[in-house]
């Protein structure tokens, strides 16, 4: 009998699409930030989950995700673009309903259908697909892009709703796309290797469902190790304007600290540039 249970508990470990892990730091996967050094912990809500997202055992990006806000506060990875399909599935974060979950991210379905939670246990902890149907100026937009990923089963883990905010449609579709499609590009030649955090600044509304906060900002910043040295840029846009704004590191920092009322932000480690 013994067998068998062991035998039914890989069969059901075999159903699910990938996983991640959920703590009380990004120990495990420090590797997604420059000099395995996160954001200081200014940016931290009150509410929040560090998730290391996995997917067929290898660690994908990190994530900071405010749980009573249902958005992240920011996301962090290695910028290696590449011309794969965009993956259709969506997925959430059983962890984030306790410890006693497993660890695996999966689609709500197969979490309803298979293992029988209930869709209320998931709302709980997090944006569901639900929450995002029927928006009206408004769009699932990604902090971690899908198309600064190499192959599909890199892509396929920024398709979590961890991963996603209510972003205005105009500018996702418009000067965001062109930021990470273009001047990402642009940005980014001659760097070795790129180091990406995007984060969202937390705003007063949410979105129908009245269960997700729509941020008052969008923003992204990067910095990359060269043949000759380091190199540091940033933006943030308005979430109501098809604007991007270009910005030193260091003036991102700032920005981000008055637009949270703090005295310092510092989202990457002291080599990079600030200038």
């Amino acid at each position: 009998m013994l067998w068998l249970l062991l035998l039914l508990q890989v069969w059901a470990s075999c159903l699910w699409l990938g996983h991640s892990e959920v703590g009380t730091s990004f120990d495990s996967c420090l590797e997604f930030f420059y000099q395995n050094t996160p954001p200081n912990s200014a940016l931290k809500p009150e509410d929040p989950a560090w998730i290391c997202q996995v997917y067929d055992n290898q660690y994908c990006f990190a994530t900071l995700y405010d749980k009573s806000r249902r958005i992240p506060m920011y996301s962090a990875y290695k910028y290696e673009p590449g011309e794969s399909p965009k993956p259709q599935i969506w997925m959430v974060e059983p962890q984030l309903m306790g410890s006693t979950y497993p660890k695996e991210m999966n689609t709500e379905s197969t979490l309803i259908d298979e293992y029988h939670v209930n869709i209320e246990e998931i709302k709980r902890s997090q944006a569901v697909l639900e929450d995002y149907q029927g928006l009206k100026g408004l769009t699932r937009g990604h902090l971690n892009p899908v198309g600064h990923h190499p192959t599909y089963k890199k892509k396929l883990p920024t398709n979590t709703l961890t991963n996603i905010v209510p972003q205005d449609e105009k500018l996702n579709n418009g000067a965001w796309t062109k930021y990470e499609q273009g001047t990402m590009i642009k940005k980014t030649k001659g760097c070795n290797s790129t180091y990406v955090i995007v984060g969202a600044v937390p705003g007063n509304s949410k979105i129908p469902s009245g269960r997700v906060n729509i941020p008052s900002h969008i923003w992204s910043s990067a910095c990359c190790e060269t043949g000759t040295g380091m190199r540091a840029w940033a933006v943030i846009a308005e979430n109501n304007k098809n604007k991007v704004d270009l910005l030193t590191l260091g003036e991102l920092e700032a920005k981000l600290a008055s637009l949270y009322g703090l005295k310092e932000v510092s989202l990457f480690h002291s080599d990079c540039p600030r200038k």
